[in-house]
């Protein structure tokens, strides 16, 4: 149950005055609906009011504030000019415009030979001051409520600057004095104001460095952020080590006869990483554990020696992909290797269905299929294994804390290895996958050959198509990536299909397209044609970015590559990092390059290493963006920035485990104020974890 103390923050906006549906609505698709999304919706910039001076020597540009007396009004002649309203202070004088006016109102705000306090920007047009539209008109008693400092607020059409101030406003007096959940000693070495003192400063900033990330005040409800993000994290992920495993150690037979066929020696890495696995499988606790490997570093053996310790045991495993593809490329490097040491690996997609589907799944509740591979498909309801005990989840990030513990539910007690080939910055890890164990391959495989990596105007193009015939004149295969048009599928379409065309006149019937909008078995088609030669062009959209293995394709040509991030540069080249012949990858650009781009492109060309180009990505994108983050899962904070208080995550991180081994039932004055953090953040589920 969320503490009575928040309840306020929780309710509508339409609770607060002056907000009627229209308004709601709008302010819903701007921030959210509930009081709680107007106090996380901070300022992006200012506009100072204190400038008061008299009208004779006041600078034309400048918002003003100033004490007029009204003097007359004139009314438009036609409906294109404005409403004027002549006024003076004395030493000048000031014409207020208005368009589309409504004179019986401003007859009413701005009566004849009365004074009032106008407030907004002020322009000379033929050496006569003019102020269009003010933003505040008031009495002069009420000249202290407007002459400051006003926060201007992210908005959308429809709202003003002013609603959201009063919306704002009223939200932050319904904000309760509430428990300090910060240890004393941290607050004063970080010199951090209480939370209510932090809010309020930073809805009301008094000068342009109030409103960056490193200001005091953003800097500690940033923390509060991480914290709550921290804690709820390593809450679940004590729930999952004290959650009962199974003791998973085989006898070592199948793996020994796997490794005497492999054409290559595992790298120290995957033999690393796979001692942290076997030791976790062996323990009475439950695994659940990330492993991060760069494109082309053998996560794939590393996951099928996972599973085969599970079937040493007489139990079951299985592989979860994202697409189907990749579920069938899963098949064709697992299910010759199991076949040659007598262990039964089946695929399951959406695809199989009927007398096939009924014949599968019979087998596996039977238990006479080990291994069963195939996309989400694999964990609908009707799917019964009769022992499952290991589930592998390939490059999954749309798996959220709560969906990977539900997972582990469909095997008996069964361990899960999550596996990404998207190299992810430790930060973010830490958000993302707080709650799991952590593996790093850092090695690829012996005798890999570096990458040419080119950067090359698109100006060149002819001569681009003429080193790629002499490739494919001897004997290579070539990816040919179009451009990214965000937001446009369409767009995207019709530039693959313009260069499929383009080419077809150079290659022939040498040439294939594939894209989203294809059906699966089309794509097939095409993709089974490239990998057995027949086709040695691929034009391709962003559909092959993720998992494609055809080792003899040595070329990639990227064009447009200044309008794809870092990530998205790595996984394509990665498909040329398959096998061990020399390749070379074109990154063909435009101009004008922005700085950004300009620095992506150079990152490409100087380096391999795919934890660097995230931590760059990182960098250039910032944390909500980082490897398109915004579709895949990620936590994306609404007040920290991952580039700015990436040092406080760790920090937190600390924090929550040290928390955590002092008082683990939050039981403390501090801990019960630490409940209120985790709600106040929206962690509800995590309380409700550990209260289970």
């Amino acid at each position: 149950m969320r503490p009575e103390i928040l309840f306020p923050l929780f309710a509508g906006i339409n609770t607060l005055s002056g907000i009627g549906s229209k308004t709601e609505k709008l302010l819903t698709g701007l921030c959210g609906n509930r009081i709680i999304d107007l106090i996380w919706h901070l300022p992006s910039g200012l506009t100072d009011r204190r400038y008061s001076p008299q009208l004779f020597n006041a600078r034309p540009g400048s918002v003003c504030t100033v004490k007029v007396r009204i003097l007359e009004h004139q009314e438009p002649k036609t409906r294109k000019q404005p409403y004027k309203v002549l006024c003076s202070d004395g030493t000048d004088q000031l014409t207020l415009s208005f368009f589309k006016a409504y004179p019986d109102s401003l007859k009413k705000n701005l009566p004849v030979g009365e004074e009032r306090v106008v407030s907004g920007k002020l322009e000379s047009f033929n050496g006569i001051l003019q102020m269009s539209h003010p933003d505040y008109i008031v009495r002069p008693e009420d000249i202290d409520k407007v002459r400051g400092v006003e926060a201007v607020y992210p908005l959308t059409a429809g709202i003003t600057n002013k609603m959201l101030n009063k919306a704002i406003k009223q939200a932050l007096q319904k904000v309760p004095p509430l428990p300090e959940w910060l240890d004393e000693h941290f607050m004063r070495s970080e010199k951090f104001p209480g939370f209510n003192q932090a809010l309020n400063a930073a809805h009301h900033p008094q000068s342009e460095p109030d409103l960056l990330p490193e200001n005091i005040n953003r800097t500690r409800l940033a923390y509060d952020e991480m914290l709550a993000n921290q804690l709820a994290l390593a809450i679940v992920r004590e729930r999952v080590k004290k959650q009962q495993g199974r003791e998973i150690k085989g006898n070592g037979l199948l793996r020994k006869k796997i490794l005497e066929r492999l054409p290559f020696d595992l790298t120290d890495a995957q033999k690393r990483v796979l001692e942290e696995i076997y030791a976790d499988q062996a323990s009475r606790f439950r695994m659940l554990r990330l492993l991060q490997g760069d494109v082309g570093s053998g996560k794939t053996i590393v996951a099928l020696l996972t599973m085969l310790n599970a079937v040493e045991c007489g139990t079951q495993a299985a592989i979860m992909a994202p697409t189907e593809i990749l579920a069938k490329q899963h098949l064709e490097t697992i299910r010759p290797l199991c076949e040659e040491i007598g262990i039964r690996a089946e695929l399951l997609t959406g695809r199989v269905k009927g007398k096939s589907r009924t014949a599968l799944l019979q087998d596996l509740a039977e238990g006479k299929t080990d291994i069963l591979i195939g996309t989400h498909a694999l964990f609908v309801e009707d799917v019964t294994f009769r022992d499952l005990s290991c589930i592998i989840v390939d490059e999954q990030h749309r798996f959220g804390v709560h969906q990977r513990l539900a997972l582990s539910n469909k095997g008996n007690k069964a361990d899960i290895l999550v596996m990404t080939a998207t190299p992810i910055p430790r930060t973010l890890v830490l958000t993302a996958y707080g709650d799991m164990e952590y593996s790093k391959i850092d090695q690829v495989p012996a005798g890999r050959k570096p990458i040419d990596t080119r950067v090359i105007p698109i100006s060149k193009l002819a001569e681009v198509v003429g080193g790629l015939i002499r490739k494919v004149e001897a004997g290579c295969r070539c990816y040919w990536v179009c451009p990214l048009v965000e937001e446009s599928e369409k767009v995207d379409l019709a530039a693959a299909e313009e260069r499929f065309e383009s080419l077809k006149k150079v290659f022939g019937n040498e040439v294939g397209l594939v894209h989203g909008k294809m059906k699966e078995k089309e794509k097939d088609a095409v993709m089974e044609q490239f990998k057995t030669g027949k086709i040695k062009v691929l034009v391709a959209t962003t559909v092959i970015e993720v998992g494609v293995n055809v080792p003899e394709a040595t070329v990639m040509v990227i064009e447009h590559a200044e309008r794809f991030g870092l990530a998205q540069l790595h996984q394509l080249r990665g498909r040329i990092k398959r096998g061990f012949q020399a390749s070379t990858c074109l990154l063909l650009y435009s101009y004008p390059l922005s700085e950004t781009s300009r620095q992506r492109l150079n990152t490409m060309k100087e380096t391999e290493d795919g934890f660097e180009i995230a931590e760059k990505d990182l960098e250039l994108r910032g944390g909500g963006e980082i490897l398109g983050t915004r579709q895949s899962g990620f936590c994306e904070f609404r007040l920290a920035d991952m580039t700015v208080h990436k040092q406080l995550l760790l920090t937190a991180n600390k924090d929550a485990k040290m928390i955590l081994a002092q008082d683990p039932n939050l039981q403390s004055p501090r801990g019960k104020a630490l409940r209120i953090l985790l709600y106040l953040f929206e962690r509800d589920e995590a309380v409700k974890t550990y209260q289970q």
